[in-house]
């Protein structure tokens, strides 16, 4: 980029015609032209196609021989391709672009969206959390998102796994939005495949600054949880890791502006680390969806109850064997210390979240509690046993078994 530095000065109308939407993806499209090189181009210039005619001169002043701007060509096979896949392509500035959005810095001059445009209009919510989800953690963002998306709020996340997930499956209903970290055609992860076309199906949206057809790579997670923060009034951060996108994406809030909210989580938890680290540092605790509410301009909480005890939607399985191979076995343990935290989970919720019959869980779980992996608490309670708890548990599970 030629000048990134600068702070965007946004201009006061969209391109009205389609000679000047293809000038404006040509000039983000550009080489080495960012988002804050296309505001200042534009609040330059005046408009997209006279920064083009501009372009090679200011490369040049800044050290850059033989510069020449995105060929027209590129532009309109991108345009064609999102035809081609019912994607529309919304400027800053048009009705339907994110009007929260539009207000932040670095704002994306064009965005791709497949789905409902209105319902990119309407106020929005961003819940967020980690991708290696404990079963409170995927209880507590199901709840909250359900809740949220009643009240009349649309849920946007990242269509990660795990906690983006979750909550994108409960606000299915209500309308949800999805922020793609690459092309708004291509689909990560792959096992969301399914849940991103039900989103487009049910009144949602899927979104992305990214042209059309790229593959997501790490750099671009960043630049995508920004827009997750910048589409939202307030971000609510579920489980997170003290380093974590969950934690970019909080920052990123914070710096528009927004408000940060988090679930608080046990101590040992370490997906709960970032969270309680936001709390300490100032985030607003989250109980339940009236916390969100409250926290919200001009917005009133309906009184929702305290408890989030709601029913979990089911999810289709694949048919149990009766028998497991070690390798099963192996898959089964890892789930459920996955699922599992410091923080106690009902047995038969941990059964739910998993998927499988409860008389194929009963002896994986008995095998992890005789090696003080988990531990059984009264009311039909499981959690995870950590750090030098995990040793004593052992010690005493050794010390019965020689006396047998």
């Amino acid at each position: 980029m030629f000048e990134d530095n600068h702070s965007s000065t946004h201009p006061p109308l969209p391109p009205t015609t389609e000679d000047d939407r293809v000038s404006w993806l040509r000039l983000l499209r550009s080489r080495r032209v960012g988002v804050a090189t296309f505001w200042r181009l534009m609040a330059e210039h005046g408009t997209a196609s006279a920064a083009l005619e501009a372009l090679p001169e200011v490369a040049r002043a800044a050290g850059v021989t033989d510069y020449q701007t995105c060929p027209e060509s590129v532009v309109l096979s991108e345009m064609k391709a999102a035809q081609q896949r019912g994607a529309r392509m919304l400027c800053a500035g048009d009705p339907l672009y994110p009007p929260d959005l539009r207000d932040i810095s670095d704002a994306p001059p064009i965005l791709w969206m497949i789905g409902e445009p209105t319902v990119l209009t309407r106020p929005m919510v961003a819940v967020v959390g980690a991708r290696n989800a404990s079963s409170l953690g995927l209880r507590m963002a199901r709840g909250l998102a359900e809740e949220l998306s009643e009240a009349g709020l649309v849920v946007v996340s990242g269509l990660a796994r795990g906690i983006d997930t979750a909550a994108h499956v409960a606000a299915l209903r209500g309308g949800t939005v999805a922020v793609l970290a690459g092309g708004v055609d291509i689909l990560y992860p792959s096992e969301n495949t399914q849940l991103a076309e039900q989103i487009v199906a049910c009144g949602g949206a899927r979104v992305s600054e990214m042209p059309m057809g790229m593959q997501p790579v790490a750099r671009h997670f960043p630049m995508r949880n920004r827009i997750i923060s910048g589409m939202a009034q307030a971000v609510v951060v579920v489980e997170a890791a003290a380093k974590s996108g969950s934690l970019i994406t909080a920052r990123d809030a914070l710096d528009q502006g927004r408000d940060v909210l988090a679930v608080p989580g046990h101590p040992l938890d370490a997906r709960a680390a970032g969270c309680n680290m936001l709390i300490r540092d100032g985030a607003r605790l989250v109980r339940s969806a009236t916390d969100v509410l409250e926290a919200l301009p001009d917005r009133a909480a309906p009184g929702l109850p305290p408890q989030l005890d709601l029913p979990l939607p089911q999810v289709p399985v694949a048919p149990q064997k009766p028998t497991r191979n070690l390798q099963d076995t192996a898959r089964l343990h890892s789930e459920i210390l996955a699922r599992l935290g410091p923080s106690p989970v009902a047995e038969d919720q941990l059964v739910r979240d998993i998927g499988a019959p409860s008389g194929a869980l009963a002896p994986v779980l008995t095998d992890l509690e005789l090696d003080g992996r988990i531990e059984r608490q009264p009311g039909g309670l499981l959690s995870l046993v950590v750090g030098r708890e995990a040793g004593q548990i052992a010690a005493r599970q050794g010390s019965g078994k020689a006396k047998a």
